[in-house]
């Protein structure tokens, strides 16, 4: 349980693995390395596998891309290079899910993400340029996620983004667990206001129940203010 009584589903011991398969993936390399992330791969948490599309491409200029069939603006994904990675990789392991990052896929929000913190390996699919053959999504892909209502050049970002949140929430990764279950979102409310010393600051002082002591009257107060933050901030939360 959490201080606010909910309960919290813990992920089983052993390590998670994350494939990324990116037609640039020179975008993933610092946001992957460094911080939390890299921690949780020190540590053996988590291991991260950034693939490059183009190796699986054919002819001198490995091409990943293509025009559509129809017309219409923009280079589409070919099937090929994507069907022979995803095809090499589910005949390794089994994944609990292929995930296509999408504009247009089920926006992901912090429940989501507590229950893939739980998987053991997952795929992420970056699209790129105008999108992917529709076959890829239609015969390859188990779910397609969105971080947002707007367009990216590519799915790295969205990559990264979810990657780094799956993986503060595996237990080690950060150096006080009970961190990732007091952040925002986790019980469908903002965090309440944080403070650290001076206690006063050009006369801008800490509030004084976080000075007493007094461990239940903080909890209290810290509920009641993740509330009624919420409640002006994002008040579609409650």
């Amino acid at each position: 349980m959490d201080r606010t009584g909910t309960k919290k589903t813990y992920r089983k011991k052993g390590s998670m693995r994350i494939d990324i398969i990116s037609c640039v993936p020179q975008l993933l390399e610092s946001p992957l390395n460094y911080s939390i992330v890299k921690r949780a791969k020190d540590k053996g948490l988590v291991s991260v596998f950034i693939h490059d599309l183009r190796d699986y491409a054919t002819g001198k200029h490995k091409k990943t891309d293509d025009y559509s069939y129809g017309g219409g603006a923009g280079m589409v994904m070919m099937i090929e290079p994507v069907y022979k990675i995803i095809k090499k990789l589910t005949r390794q392991r089994k994944y609990d899910e292929v995930i296509y990052l999408s504009p247009d896929g089920e926006l992901f929000d912090q429940p989501m993400a507590n229950r893939m913190s739980l998987m053991k390996n997952i795929i992420l699919l970056c699209g790129h340029y105008k999108g992917i053959d529709q076959r890829i999504r239609e015969h390859l892909i188990t779910k397609e996620i969105s971080i947002g209502n707007y367009v990216l050049s590519g799915g790295e970002i969205a990559a990264a983004a979810i990657t780094d949140t799956l993986v503060r929430l595996i237990p080690g990764a950060l150096s006080d667990e009970t961190s990732a279950l007091t952040d925002s979102f986790q019980n469908s409310l903002l965090s309440p206001p944080i403070y650290t010393r001076p206690a006063d600051f050009k006369g801008w002082r800490v509030p004084d129940i976080l000075l007493s002591g007094d461990h239940d009257k903080i909890a209290q107060w810290l509920d009641e203010q993740a509330v009624q933050r919420t409640r002006k901030l994002r008040p579609d939360l409650l």
